[in-house]
């Protein structure tokens, strides 16, 4: 009965594509780009309505002035006793430089050749408007979800923003998460990012005069300049870099994926004086199987290491700034790494329910890039990155979405939903 159904919601999937089409063109309309962020109140007003209308008791709560996250849910009829599922997205979407070096509107939906076009098809509008148009479906078709269904549309995602964290921090839980982020329906994990300002500072001022008292013999003023004593910290960066390329690795990942940028300097006063400050700014890629806190503190010891071999750093030691939870307010980010467990129910309905409805079995690998999933696996929660678009198609001009991908999508998340939420959770299983 439950299958016949299922089948049913599917067809109604590809009958009625031209509804996902059109929610995708609604979202795509909302100018979200970050940075500047700060706009997403009306789509995010958008996105509560669309859940509501399916069911979803939601809350619209502020993460920052302008920007907004979506949490829904649908509770399950028996709730206690069957597994719950979260699905996440994000709102925002990359920005626009300039709108001249599109063939098209970024902010209006253009179909072409099986594909549509605009900011956010790919990462990832599309994933969400496919998500919307999935729980619309099960709604209409009356399909019973035992287990919660849980919605969070989130912002902040683009500029390393606390919209996921702040789900987290707040205490939502589920059995399983998917974030729909761009995968190519590939199931995915990911490494992790995270910034850090890293800072040299003397303890006192000096005229460009006073330098060759600093670096002469005899010349008595134990000084340095900042800048220079950076310099040393840096070729540290590089030796630990390349350690970590010959002693770490991970399936998936090509050698030397996990990489330690020196991405933005900025020190000195100007022309007339010795520098007194110099801060580094750090970009730190690492694999799914490490923490975020774990490799700031081997970076750090190797650092203070560095430190005890120069005279002036041992008594000048640099000074750490780990991460934040903002690119645009605190110049800083992390995305924890998410690593995937094969054995897993969730993953293997997934694949199962991927492979019954495509035909072939999906792919199994790690993103490239990172995503919100990070926070939701270190809150515990299994998660699965899963979502339609290219990586390659993400951030870019003409920025596009196959749509047949869009609508394959919809047609294994109907089927997901369906079994995963009508699943009984493991200690409640009578042997």
């Amino acid at each position: 009965m439950i299958d016949s159904l299922i089948t049913q919601v599917q067809y109604q999937a590809e009958e009625r594509q031209e509804e996902l089409f059109a929610l995708l063109a609604e979202l795509i309309a909302f100018p979200t780009v970050s940075p500047p962020a700060r706009n997403t109140l009306k789509a995010q007003q958008y996105m509560e309505e669309k859940l509501k209308a399916s069911g979803f008791e939601t809350k619209l709560w502020e993460v920052y002035p302008g920007d907004l996250n979506v949490t829904a849910v649908k509770l399950g009829t028996e709730r206690d006793t069957h597994r719950s599922l979260l699905l996440n997205g994000h709102m925002d979407v990359a920005e626009v430089s300039d709108t001249r070096e599109w063939q098209s509107d970024p902010f209006k939906l253009t179909m072409k050749n099986g594909r549509a076009f605009g900011r956010g098809t790919a990462d990832m509008k599309g994933g969400l408007a496919a998500l919307l148009f999935t729980v619309k479906l099960l709604t209409e078709a009356g399909v019973e979800l035992k287990g919660d269904l849980l919605f969070h549309s989130v912002i902040g995602e683009e500029a390393g923003e606390a919209g996921t964290r702040a789900c987290m921090e707040r205490g939502y839980r589920a059995d399983l998460a998917v974030v729909a982020d761009t995968s190519g329906l590939a199931i995915q994990g990911q490494g992790g990012v995270i910034t850090a300002w890293v800072t040299v500072q003397s303890p006192c001022t000096y005229h460009d005069g006073m330098r060759s008292q600093m670096i002469h013999a005899g010349g008595g003023v134990q000084a340095a300049s900042a800048i220079e004593k950076m310099v040393k910290l840096i070729t540290g960066l590089q030796e630990l870099e390349r350690h970590w390329a010959v002693t770490k690795s991970y399936p998936g990942f090509p050698a030397g994926s996990n990489t330690i940028n020196p991405a933005v300097i900025e020190g000195g006063r100007h022309a007339a004086f010795i520098a007194d400050r110099c801060s580094l700014w750090i970009t730190v890629h690492f694999y799914p199987n490490e923490d975020y806190i774990s490799v700031a503190a081997e970076i750090e010891a190797h650092l203070i290491g560095v430190a005890q071999g120069d005279p002036w750093l041992r008594e000048n030691p640099p000074t750490f700034r780990w991460g934040g939870r903002s690119m645009i307010e605190e110049r800083g980010e992390i995305f924890p790494s998410l690593e995937l467990d094969t054995e897993s129910d969730g993953l293997k309905a997934l694949f199962a329910n991927h492979q019954e409805v495509l035909g072939t079995a999906p792919e199994i690998s790690m993103s490239s890039t990172v995503t919100d999933a990070g926070w939701l696996g270190r809150a515990g929660i299994p998660t699965i990155i899963y979502g339609p678009g290219d990586l390659s198609n993400a951030h870019s001009v003409d920025e596009s979405i196959d749509l047949k991908e869009l609508v394959d999508y919809v047609k294994v998340m109907i089927a997901f939903i369906a079994d995963w939420c009508n699943r009984t959770k493991p200690e409640c299983n009578i042997d």
